[in-house]
C-alpha cells in the first residue's frame, strides 16, 4: 500500500471535506483521515439540523465585520472564496440555498444531510483517499519539521498537511481539542477554547415547561444584581434547560461575562412595541369583549401561542377558572406589568455539547491569511474553527469553514 501522498487532510466535517476536495480538484492526490465513523457529524446537525449554511451578506466590510479583532486577517482568504463563491459552490453541485432573515442561507431541501452529501460528492470526483475510523494521535515531527502522520502503529507521509479537526464545541461528534493540543506541542500559541455561542441555562420552571416554544419579537434585558446592562429584541426558543435560538446564542459572551460580576437576571417582554398604558387599554379591550369567559381561556388570546398556561402559573392570585368579568384592576394591572417583565434567573451557560461555537484557538498571527499556512512550518495548513476568530451564529461559523478549507486546499 502507497503511503506517500501530496497532501493529508486529518478532519473530516466542513473546513476538512473542503480543503481534501479542493486539493484533489487541483489534481493533488489526498488522503482525508476522519476518525469518525461517517464525514460530517457535526455539520449532520448544525441548525438543528437545517444547515444554516452561511450568511449571505454581499458586502465584504459588513460580513467582516463580524469576525472583530479577525477582519483585516480574513480580506485576503475572503476575497478568493467568500459568500458568492459558496453561494455558486452549492449550487454549482446541485444544492440551490435559499435566505431567510437577517441573512442566513439555508439548503432549499432544509436538509443538513444534504449539505454533507453534496460534499461526499465532491470528494468522489477526486484523485483522493478516505478513510474512516482513523484516529490520528498526533504529527511525527523530526528538526521542527512535519514529516507524517501515525495511525495503527504506520506512519503516513505527505509534502503538505492539513489540520481541520475542528474545535471543541459537541464533542459527541469527534471535536474533542486534538488540534489544539497537537498545535501547542508544534510551538503554536493556543487560547484555551470555552464555549460561548451556547444556550442559557436558566432556573425558573415556566420557562423550561414551555420547551419548544419559539416566542417571536420580544424584548430580553439583561441584569447584574439588578442593574441593567443590555438588552435585545427579536426571536427566543424555550428548551427543557432554558433559552437558545441565535438572539439568545450571540448575547452568551457578553453574560458569560456578567456571570464574573454577581447574580445574573433577565426580563422578557413580549410586547416590546406597547407601553404599559397601550397594553393595559389592549388587555381592557379585550376582557370587556369576553366578560363571561374563563380567564384561562381569555388568556390564550392575550399571550402567544402555548404560554398562556405557563404565564397564569406565575400569578397564582389569579384563579384560571375565574370569570374574566369578576378580575380586579389590581389584578389585571398586575397581569400587564407580568407581560413586560417576564423573570428569568440565568444560572450559566449550557457547556460544549451545546455550543455552536467554541472560542480560542491558534493565534491568528501565526497563520498566512493568504495561504492558511503556519509561519512557524512551511508544510502545515490550519482550518476552521481551529483559528482564534471570534463570531456570531447566523452562518459565519461555516463560511470560515467553507473560506478557510479552500483556501487551504488550493495552496497546500
Amino acid at each position: 500500500m502507497n503511503t506517500r501522498y501530496d497532501v493529508i487532510v486529518i478532519g473530516g466535517g466542513a473546513a476538512g471535506m473542503m480543503a481534501a476536495g479542493r486539493a484533489a480538484e487541483r489534481g493533488r492526490k489526498v488522503l482525508l483521515l476522519e476518525k469518525n465513523k461517517h464525514l460530517g457529524q457535526k455539520l449532520a446537525i448544525t441548525g438543528g439540523g437545517r444547515c444554516n449554511i452561511c450568511n449571505a451578506e454581499e458586502d465584504v466590510h459588513r460580513l467582516l465585520a463580524h469576525y472583530g479583532s479577525a477582519k483585516k486577517f480574513l480580506y485576503s482568504p475572503f476575497s478568493q472564496f467568500g459568500v458568492s463563491e459558496a453561494f455558486n459552490f452549492f449550487t454549482a453541485h446541485g444544492l440551490p440555498l435559499k435566505v431567510e432573515a437577517n441573512q442566513r442561507a439555508f439548503p432549499q431541501t432544509e436538509k443538513a444531510g444534504d449539505v454533507v452529501r453534496i460534499l461526499e460528492g465532491y470528494l468522489r470526483s477526486g484523485n483522493l483517499e478516505i478513510r474512516t475510523n482513523a484516529e490520528v494521535p498526533g504529527f511525527v515531527v523530526e528538526a521542527k519539521k512535519i514529516v507524517g502522520v501515525k495511525i495503527k502503529g504506520k506512519t503516513l507521509t505527505a509534502e503538505s498537511y492539513i489540520l481541520a479537526t475542528g474545535g471543541k464545541s459537541h464533542p459527541e461528534t469527534g471535536s474533542t481539542g486534538d488540534g489544539f493540543r497537537w498545535l501547542s506541542r508544534l510551538g503554536h500559541e493556543v487560547k484555551e477554547p470555552t464555549p460561548t455561542i451556547v444556550p442559557l441555562a436558566i432556573q425558573e420552571a415556566w420557562v423550561k415547561s414551555l420547551a419548544g416554544v419559539a416566542l417571536d419579537d420580544v424584548k430580553v434585558t439583561f441584569f447584574v444584581e439588578r442593574e441593567r446592562r443590555f438588552w435585545v429584541k427579536g426571536r427566543i426558543l424555550c428548551t427543557h434547560f432554558g433559552v437558545s435560538g441565535p438572539l439568545i446564542l450571540n448575547s452568551a459572551g457578553k453574560v458569560a461575562d456578567m456571570l464574573h460580576d454577581g447574580a445574573v437576571t433577565a426580563t422578557i417582554d413580549l410586547f416590546p412595541g406597547r407601553d404599559l398604558g397601550v397594553l393595559d387599554t389592549y388587555v381592557t379591550q379585550l376582557f370587556d369583549g369576553n366578560k363571561n369567559r374563563d380567564v384561562k381561556n381569555v388568556m390564550k388570546l392575550i399571550t402567544p401561542t402555548g404560554t398562556s398556561s405557563a404565564i397564569l402559573s406565575l400569578l397564582p392570585q389569579l384563579d384560571p377558572e375565574k370569570k374574566v368579568h369578576s378580575i380586579s384592576k389590581q389584578e389585571r394591572k398586575t397581569l400587564v406589568n407580568l407581560l413586560k417583565i417576564l423573570p428569568m434567573t440565568i444560572t450559566g451557560l449550557m457547556g460544549y455539547e451545546r455550543a455552536v461555537v467554541a472560542d480560542g484557538g491558534l493565534a491568528i498571527s501565526e497563520v498566512e491569511g493568504k495561504t492558511m499556512r503556519s509561519r512557524m512550518h512551511a508544510n502545515l495548513f490550519i482550518t476552521g474553527d481551529l483559528l482564534h476568530i471570534s463570531r456570531p451564529s447566523g452562518g459565519y461559523s461555516l463560511q470560515l469553514c467553507w473560506t478557510t478549507g479552500w483556501v487551504a486546499g488550493n495552496n497546500a
